[in-house]
């Protein structure tokens, strides 16, 4: 599962799931502009990368913003001349139950986790429109964003949205050989995690039939196949990685 000669561009690509993708990516042989809000990080992670071998530029940007999402896009080509593939990563959150939800908290994370997804894919189109090479666009959304979650309203939303978003695009593109899908992970191990008091994760275990966390490695595997040669006949789909806590 060769990706050499293919640019990818990753956001959040700094940490968790993103680095994770940035790697396995990168370690296929496609070339990785990792985008992050701190450019230090991202920086790290690229420079990683390089010492084994593979290609990676940091580029600082905040995806929420249309005209950072298009210096992202543009970064990207002045430095590896293509783009062939985009992952939408980059997510925060901001939980709260709804009474108490700050309107700011509810804008913040729609402006993030959903728009930034429709910035940086329209931004990413226009190049790969141009190769006329088709390309390969994954949004990473959450298992909450099919069954829910409480405190979440905000974060859930975004993921639901994500959803959409993935299911139009993909009839939107799709004469043009490029694919649009989405990859739902379940409870993954990653500093949003860690951080999590012991009692709710073992109580979100507990939901879990094959009774662990993923990995970020697990997720990042689903997202390398979905960006190769081997995944071209799959668009606008859905795929669950979670350890069997939810089907659909």
């Amino acid at each position: 599962m060769s990706l050499t000669g293919k640019v990818a561009i990753v956001t959040g690509g700094s940490r968790g799931i993103g680095e994770a993708v940035s790697r396995a990516l990168a370690q296929a042989g496609a070339a990785v502009a990792l985008c992050a809000r701190r450019v230090e990080a991202g920086a790290a992670v690229a420079e990683s990368i390089a010492a084994a071998g593979g290609q990676a530029l940091a580029i600082q940007a905040d995806v929420g913003r249309p005209e950072e999402a298009d210096k992202l896009v543009a970064a990207c080509l002045e430095k590896f001349g293509r783009l062939d593939i985009l992952v939408n990563n980059a997510g925060i959150t901001r939980d709260g139950l709804v009474l108490r939800l700050k309107d700011e908290d509810w804008a913040e994370v729609l402006r993030v986790n959903l728009s930034g997804a429709f910035y940086c894919a329209r931004a990413a189109l226009r190049p790969m429109l141009r190769q006329k090479q088709g390309g390969r666009i994954i949004n990473i959304g959450s298992v909450v964003g099919s069954m829910g979650n409480v405190g979440q309203v905000n974060y859930v939303t975004a993921k639901a949205g994500l959803v959409g978003l993935t299911k139009a695009l993909a009839r939107e593109v799709a004469s043009r050989s490029i694919t649009v899908n989405l990859v739902a992970p379940g409870f993954i191990e990653t500093e949003m995690t860690a951080g999590l008091p012991d009692g709710v994760k073992e109580a979100y275990r507990t939901q879990i039939p094959l009774a662990r966390f993923g990995t970020a490695g697990e997720i990042a595997a689903v997202v390398a196949f979905l960006v190769s040669e081997g995944a071209g006949y799959i668009t606008g789909q859905v795929i669950h990685v979670n350890g069997g806590m939810w089907s659909s």
